[in-house]
């Protein structure tokens, strides 16, 4: 199992459900994020005054899928977080070595099913 882990546009997140949806991803987790990569930051003015955020908004999406599936889900990801822009966010995955439904007590790949 993996765990694929995304750092994208808040608003870009209903485009990269629907493809994960397209391909059949059962579950996802969002939650919101703040950080910057390369682009640093931006400049914001408030009530007359500028000031400099170093913190942008983003959003983390997060999805266990079977190993088979990963390349799928990162090119669904890809695909629906993508405007060609500095920022549109980061990709990664993580070996999991076991998953537990709480509900049912499931194990491993029936669990993320």
């Amino acid at each position: 199992m993996k765990l694929v882990t995304a750092i994208v546009r808040p608003e870009r997140i209903d485009a990269v459900s629907a493809a994960l949806e397209e391909l059949g991803v059962n579950g996802l987790t969002v939650s919101q994020a703040s950080g910057y990569g390369r682009q640093r930051g931006h400049v914001e003015v408030y009530r007359g005054s500028e000031y400099t955020s170093d913190l942008l908004t983003k959003a983390r999406v997060e999805v266990l899928v079977n190993e088979d599936a990963v390349d799928g889900v990162v090119e669904a990801i890809v695909a629906g977080a993508r405007t060609g822009n500095f920022g549109d966010g980061k990709i990664w995955t993580i070996d999991v070595s076991d998953a537990v439904r709480v509900r049912t007590g499931e194990r491993g790949a029936s669990a993320i099913a």
